[in-house]
């Protein structure tokens, strides 16, 4: 069973028409890595319930290129996902979809679930996840 969710091909064409520097191949969109399939998935949900346009994503996504390139970001093409993450973080918080504080626990959380799981294992969420971690 792969990591990788399905994606709607429908939904990921069009997509890939609205963004032309969506890594992609004859096929569509190109991942590297799980997350990365995983964010776009997430972003292509968020756009099909209306949060966003994909005009609104890509300004507010070369925006976030632009910043990590002025921070000295090789734009190699190796970051574009992380860049999309960012992009779709930024968006959910500007949104209201979620707080910055809700991602920042999340973000807390997941780092200490991987902390305690094994190499190669699945990292699952707990509820003891979101304790502080001075706790």
């Amino acid at each position: 069973m792969s990591d990788a969710p399905s994606l709607d091909a429908d939904a990921a064409r069009r997509a890939t028409e609205a963004l032309p520097n969506l890594p992609r191949d004859e096929s569509g969109p190109v991942f590297r890595e799980p997350w990365e399939a995983q964010a776009f998935a997430m972003a292509l949900a968020l756009h099909d319930k209306g949060v966003f346009t994909w005009p609104e994503w890509a300004a507010m996504l070369a925006e976030e290129i632009r910043k990590a390139q002025a921070a000295g970001d090789p734009d190699t093409g190796d970051t574009y996902y992380r860049h999309w993450l960012a992009t779709l973080e930024r968006m959910v918080a500007e949104k209201g979809v979620a707080t910055a504080q809700a991602l920042a626990d999340y973000h807390d959380a997941w780092a200490r679930a991987a902390d305690r799981t094994p190499h190669g294992a699945p990292i699952e969420l707990r509820s003891e996840d979101f304790r502080s971690r001075s706790c």
